[in-house]
């Protein structure tokens, strides 16, 4: 029975070419394009899944408010985690993580540059499995001194010599460390990536009892099943134990008095696994990913694979009448409905698994590009992910359900007399069916041309958008703060360059990476408290990035008593509560050992954005700072690779053990809203695979219209209708489809984007223009695919086609 149903099926297949050919490359590139989103969600939901005890294992964060300020923090205080491991008994296992900065390694002479280096307890790699090669995991980091590190990193260092026990040589640390452990990569889904740990034993400020300064990112391992909300519910009472008593000793006031004049703060803990998509913490050691982009990439990946098997149903049920005699014919020798039905199931299913194969090739090509243009590595293979064939298995039989289950049962139930006789009326009946999958193919399609365009206009909207500072031509040399004296001399070579306008030292920066701490200020005892970022500047660093003083002076040399001086920017004095005139008035920062540090204003510097356009701007005050962080260099040439060349030299003169590295400030600026970047050029790729399926099962279904309607074509000709009246007359029908996708494409499309754009705090309208411009693109699209085919029936010789019919 089964021969039979793939004979008939390969006969029929093969009969009608063109809708084959088309439903299986709508059909592979919809299953390609899903198999490669799979991987995608797979690898986002699948972070941090790797440890033994993951399922169990929490995070620590700090979550506070001042006034209407918040703090978010991944990391907290020193004493943290041995107070949970000693106070509450269903913590099992705790550990803490510093990161450690970029250590010059000496080895036999030559230096190496690293930048993945991290200060984690002696029981870290208890808690975190993370398979030793060589070296006891218990024990390695022990003793002070020690150091664990990655295969890779071994091999760099050692080649194929046996590494335990060797020295390494911290140059920057002036410290010796003995390599005690190999272990195996950090696993990609992973939200931290180290090669090489060092004891936080080395690091007096790990054994402070501070619960004011936090720097650790803490892990807790609970008891088996326990639910963490309940230990989450415990914390309020160890903040007021511990963290009270230094609050009043720090800012001279009560926890209770701090609450009451509408501040918070407080312990909460974050599951390990939700750390990469459900964050939003300062200090993350990575940047994470956003959930939102998985359900935007999963709906696509369900809307493509129903586009392409819509695509099948109506080209199935298109050419019903084609079927209709041998359906008919069947049923009078005898076939029952069930058999038929398995017969167009069999043809459903040979072209879905051929169409998947193609797929499994298409996906092959297309994984290089996919991960250039997501900033992932992706990896489409059976070995390394066993639950991809059984996965491909399964859609490829539901996807055969799926587009030939209705087909099945349309066709199957033709009556035999009438069918025979020339009457088909379920084709008919057919017709709106067809004309609502061809709504939604549209529907989707306008959606996905809507948002494409609205997250290009953000993303040009963030590269163009004025901030308040000047991030073009603003060098960036990384590792001076470490040259000590010698710096002067590269610094003397700076100012003698005509191409170097000016140059700063700092190691806070507008954009990308940067030093940051929380800067508590107020004007009296009878103010509240306004929590600030704060940047320590020298005099040249306002002009060397181009802000802009709204009121006062900058900092300067001649004024001995700039080294208690703050410049504050706009936002600061506003939640300070000031007006009229601020120079001149004293701000009070808090110590966290009971006192106070007094700051008189000499500027105001009008706001700047120096977080992600994600957030407001927020309170910043400067201090004077004559030295340390990084070289920062406003140049003016066209010769950029001249200068640099230039002050590479000039550093390789200090002889100093760290390699001359630079950057620029607009590439750290591009780097801050790259995830965003990627998932535009993904979008706009899947938004155009889609409309190519949509406009494959347009141009079947107007190949399928222009036969049934060659004989009135033929006829028009003969009396005298024009080839473009014709094209309009074949376009008209499905043009009124595309109008109604449009009229429901249009608020969904809204809907969500004002969704996505809430994520910014500063951001683009959607312009009535970009619906203007999906519902013209649309109409073309239609014009072209429709009329390319109408075009071709038009210019036929009438006089052949009515001999024909």
């Amino acid at each position: 029975m089964f021969r039979n149903y793939f004979k008939v099926a390969f006969r029929n297949l093969r009969r009608n070419k063109i809708f084959t050919a088309i439903n299986i490359f709508g059909l592979a590139t919809g299953l390609a394009t899903c198999i490669i989103i799979m991987l995608y969600v797979q690898h986002e939901l699948g972070y941090d899944t790797w440890s033994e005890k993951a399922d169990r294992m929490v995070r620590m964060v700090f979550v506070g408010k001042v006034k209407d300020q918040q703090m978010r923090e991944g990391n907290v205080f020193p004493p943290v985690a041995a107070t949970m491991l000693r106070d509450y008994p269903e913590v099992e296992e705790a550990t803490r993580l510093s990161v450690g900065g970029e250590p010059v390694v000496e080895l036999n002479g030559k230096t190496f540059n690293e930048k993945n280096f991290a200060f984690v307890d002696p029981n870290f790699f208890d808690v975190f499995t993370i398979p030793f090669l060589d070296g006891d995991k218990h024990s390695a980091l022990q003793r002070p001194g020690n150091a664990v590190i990655t295969k890779t990193l071994a091999s760099k260092f050692f080649g194929n010599e046996n590494p335990i026990g060797k020295v390494l040589r911290l140059k920057n640390f002036n410290q010796e460390v003995k390599v005690a452990g190999i272990i195996n990569e950090i696993p990609k889904a992973s939200h931290f990536h180290f090669d090489m740990f060092l004891s936080l034993t080395e690091i007096p400020d790990a054994k402070s009892d501070s619960w004011m300064t936090s720097n650790y990112h803490t892990y807790l391992v609970l008891r088996d099943g326990y639910d963490y909300k309940k230990l989450e519910a415990k914390l309020p009472a160890a903040v007021e134990k511990y963290m009270g008593p230094q609050l009043k000793q720090s800012m001279g006031m009560t926890l209770k008095e701090f609450r009451a004049n509408g501040n918070e703060l407080g312990l909460y803990l974050q599951p390990l696994k939700d750390i990469h998509l459900h964050s939003d913490y300062v200090g993350e050691i990575e940047a994470g990913g956003n959930l939102k982009y998985v359900y935007i990439f999963g709906a696509i990946a369900v809307f493509m694979l129903l586009i392409a098997c819509i695509n099948f149903m109506n080209l199935s049920t298109a050419s019903a009448s084609k079927r209709a005699r041998e359906v008919g014919i069947r049923k009078v020798m005898g076939s029952l409905k069930k058999q038929l039905v398995w017969q167009f199931l069999v043809e459903s299913a040979i072209i879905t698994f051929v169409a998947l194969l193609l797929a499994i090739v298409f996906v092959e090509m297309a994984m290089p590009m996919f991960n250039q243009l997501s900033g992932k590595d992706l990896a489409f293979s059976f070995t390394a992910s066993p639950w991809i064939l059984p996965a491909l298995a399964a859609t490829g039989l539901v996807t055969a359900f799926i587009a030939g289950i209705y087909p099945a049962f349309v066709l199957s139930s033709f009556n035999p007399i009438k069918v025979l006789k020339g009457a088909v009326n379920n084709v008919k009946q057919g017709l709106s069916l067809r004309s609502g999958l061809v709504v939604f193919q549209f529907a989707i399609s306008i959606i996905l041309m809507v948002c494409t365009a609205v997250v290009y206009n953000q993303l040009s909207y963030i590269q163009n958008k004025s901030l308040g500072y000047n991030k073009e031509q603003v060098l960036l040399i990384p590792g001076a703060a470490e040259l000590g004296n010698k710096a002067e001399v590269l610094k003397d070579l700076m100012r003698r360059d005509p191409r170097v306008v000016s140059f700063t030292s700092s190691g806070y920066l507008p954009a990308g990476p940067s030093w940051g701490n929380n800067f508590f200020l107020y004007e009296n005892l009878s103010n509240e408290q306004v929590k600030t970022l704060r940047y320590e500047v020298d005099k040249n660093y306002l002009a060397t990035l181009g802000m802009q003083l709204k009121e006062g002076r900058n900092f300067s040399d001649t004024y001995g008593t700039d080294s208690s001086a703050v410049i504050i920017n706009e936002t600061a004095a506003q939640k300070l509560g000031w007006t009229g005139n601020i120079i001149g008035r004293t701000l009070i920062h808090p110590n966290n050992d009971g006192t106070q540090d007094m700051y008189h204003v000499i500027g105001v510097v009008k706001d700047f954005h120096f977080r992600s356009l994600h957030e407001k701007i927020s309170p910043l005050a400067m201090t004077m700072n004559r030295g340390g962080g990084q070289l920062i260099a406003k140049v003016n040439t066209s010769d950029l690779s001249a200068l640099i060349t230039t002050l590479g030299k000039g550093w390789e003169s200090l002889k100093t053990d760290r390699p001359f590295y630079y950057t620029f400030l607009d590439e750290q600026f591009a780097n801050t809203y790259k995830a965003e970047q990627n998932t535009g050029r993904v979008l706009g790729i899947f938004a155009g695979l889609t409309i190519f399926v949509a406009c494959l099962g347009l141009f079947g279904l107007a190949t399928y219209a222009v036969k049934q309607r060659n004989r009135e074509i033929g006829i028009r000709k003969v009396l005298g209708a024009t080839v473009s009246g014709i094209v309009v007359l074949l376009s008209k029908d499905f043009l009124k489809l595309v109008m109604i996708a449009f009229i429901i494409a249009a608020p969904v499309a809204w809907y969500l984007m004002n969704q996505w754009l809430h994520d910014f705090e500063y951001r683009v309208n959607i312009g009535w223009w970009i619906f203007v411009i999906a519902a013209l693109v649309a109409i073309l699209i239609t014009i072209v695919t429709v009329g390319f085919r109408g075009l071709k029936a038009a210019l036929e010789n009438p006089t052949h086609v009515l001999k024909n019919e």
